[in-house]
Order: structure tokens, then C-alpha cells, then sequence
């Protein structure tokens, strides 16, 4: 008799998103936290003096999986971009890429190699997009 197979819960995930998108970044945020998903994600992380480039830096190099929320806002954010090229540059984030479709945008403005990665599609519901991207990681969504 086979194991069940084990759901891949991470150690910590980043939210790359544009500011103008914050609202859904925050409400993602909020139903990782309800599903027991560790999350950094900068709106809630970073506070006044910080170094806030110093403690992104600090989160990329911690996370183990890389979410990103894409939008036309992001795909024209250079925070985002290069957020991304380096989870595109680090072996631990191959295959833990996980683009996170809000709106139609052309994904190319961050990279040609997003075409490449499976996305997780929240334009037809915001349920029907948690389900999947929680399958992500072997888990059930309450609703």
C-alpha cells in the first residue's frame, strides 16, 4: 500500500506584487495566513526606517517559494522585475515560481521566460484561484 502523498507546505513564502495592487496582495496574505502558509510580504514587514532594499533582500535570500502577483501594475514595476530576476537566478526557486494571473497583462515586460511557467488564474474568481494556487503545495481550501 502506497503513502499518501505528503502536502509541500513551505517554510516561507515571498509576495512580489506592485503597490497598486496591494489590495489583492493583502487579501492574499491574509488567506495564506489562514491556511497556515508562513509569508513574507513587504506592506505588513517593512515599517518606517527601515532599510527597506536591505530587508527585501534579507526575505528573497530566506523564502523558500516566490508568488507573484501578476497585473499590468506589475509588469511595469521595476521593484518587480527585479524581484523576480532574482528568484529567476536562484537554483532553490526552480520550480517554486508560482505567477499568480490577477489581470491580463503581457508578461513579457518582466521576463520572456514567464511564458515558460505555469500560472495560477484568479481572473474568473478569487476562489476558484486560492484552490489552485493552494494545490500548489498539496493543500485543501476552506472556504
Amino acid at each position: 500500500m502506497t503513502q499518501p502523498e505528503r502536502p509541500l507546505v513551505p517554510g516561507e513564502v515571498f509576495i512580489s506584487h506592485a503597490d497598486l495592487d496591494r489590495q489583492h496582495a493583502d487579501r492574499l496574505g491574509a488567506e495564506l495566513t489562514r491556511h497556515g502558509i508562513p509569508h513574507w510580504y513587504s506592506r505588513r514587514e517593512l515599517v518606517g526606517a527601515q532599510q527597506w532594499h536591505d530587508e527585501i533582500g534579507a526575505a528573497l535570500d530566506r523564502c523558500e517559494w516566490f508568488v507573484l502577483v501578476l497585473s499590468p501594475h506589475s509588469t511595469e514595476s521595476m521593484w518587480v522585475k527585479r524581484e523576480l530576476l532574482f528568484a529567476l537566478n536562484e537554483r532553490r526557486f526552480e520550480g517554486r515560481i508560482v505567477p499568480v494571473l490577477l489581470q491580463d497583462c503581457d508578461v513579457k515586460n518582466l521576463s520572456w521566460t514567464l511564458s515558460q511557467v505555469q500560472r495560477v488564474d484568479f481572473r474568473h474568481g478569487w476562489e476558484s484561484g486560492m484552490r489552485d494556487l493552494l494545490r500548489v503545495w498539496g493543500l485543501a481550501y476552506r472556504g
